[in-house]
């Protein structure tokens, strides 16, 4: 007969004790890496070569969340493979908050939507921290062509079908999907011209090569103001800034037809929500500062500073909207 005597119990609270340190043990360590978080350099992937919007933003934001924190943010640039490299690194990286990802829609929401395989899956491998800024598209056109106005542009398409065509970044970019879900939209038909990026395919559009391209901002700027390139639309909910005289989308008939591009910071996910949350604060600090407001109006673009759920939610929205016009376009990527 087992007894019940107050002498076995010192014995089993004692088991209990151990087996209740051995569970919070990884909970007690991760803790205490959060409160020291950071104590060596950290490291932002930028997936895309040097130079350009996102190399831009990356190096402004690391400069001032490193002197912040008081540990160095390396930038290092690891393009290739549609940014998938890049993106790859940080997916797969040790989620201690020392490898951290400067984000884009195409790596982030578009790759998803248009590659057959990727090796990382945004929503299951990356934690998303903060949308550091966005822009929208414009759609411009040659000045040459015969329509002042979006209306003007979709009556010119829908009199020649297939008879205009548009310029993009590539087979399954941004720009790329932004095209096909305004020709669904307004119902005209045009003919798909890829470059190998945005500055070649607005140059052919200077050049009378193509008609139309969604550009950003900065790229088609120095030709609106040379008068060689008109803006009919962009694609934001409001106006942007930098083009207050050009009506949105929503403006000019076709609210459908609206999306943002963006750029945003990642950690790998199970990363600790105490380390996201302190790089979350970090970043908005610094996209606050007057050095980075200057810079991101160069590049003509508006920070953002979000909070991490609120940037998930807007994630989760991109991603389903670029899921539905490859899978309605037929746009796919080997």
């Amino acid at each position: 007969m087992k007894s019940n005597s107050p002498r076995n119990q010192p014995r089993t609270t004692s088991r209990r004790t151990l087996l209740a340190g051995a569970l919070a043990a990884p909970w007690i360590a991760t803790s205490a890496h959060a409160v020291d978080y950071p104590t060596k350099p950290m490291r932002l992937i930028v997936p895309y070569a040097p130079g350009g919007g996102a190399d831009a933003v990356a190096r402004v934001v690391a400069k001032h969340v490193g002197e912040s924190l008081g540990q160095s943010m390396v930038v290092e640039n690891r393009g290739g493979a549609g940014s998938i490299i890049g993106t790859e690194l940080v997916a797969k990286a040790e989620p201690d908050g020392y490898t951290l990802l400067l984000g884009q829609s195409g790596p982030i929401s578009i790759n998803p939507a248009v590659y057959k395989s990727l090796p990382y899956d945004p929503a299951r491998d990356l934690a998303p921290i903060t949308m550091t800024n966005s822009y929208p598209y414009v759609l411009v056109v040659n000045a040459k062509l015969p329509a002042g106005s979006l209306q003007e542009f979709v009556a010119l398409g829908k009199s020649k079908p297939g008879a205009l065509n548009y310029g993009t970044t590539g087979v399954g970019a941004a720009n790329h999907l932004m095209s096909e879900l305004f020709c669904r939209k307004t119902g005209i038909k045009m003919t798909h011209v890829p470059y190998r990026g945005t500055a070649l395919a607005v140059a052919d559009l200077v050049a009378g090569q193509v008609d139309m391209v969604f550009s950003d901002p900065v790229s088609a700027l120095p030709h609106l103001q040379a008068g060689t390139l008109r803006a009919l639309a962009v694609t934001s909910p409001r106006r942007s800034s930098v083009l207050p005289q050009v009506p949105t989308m929503g403006e000019s008939g076709y609210p459908e037809v609206e999306a943002i591009a963006w750029h945003g910071i990642f950690a790998p996910a199970r990363t600790p929500s105490a380390i996201v949350d302190r790089l979350q604060a970090e970043i908005v600090k610094a996209l606050s500062n007057p050095d980075v407001a200057v810079m991101l109006a160069k590049q003509a673009m508006q920070p953002v500073g979000d909070t991490s759920a609120a940037f998930a939610a807007f994630l989760k929205k991109d991603m389903a909207t670029w899921k539905d016009v490859a899978t309605l376009a037929n746009v796919s990527v080997e």
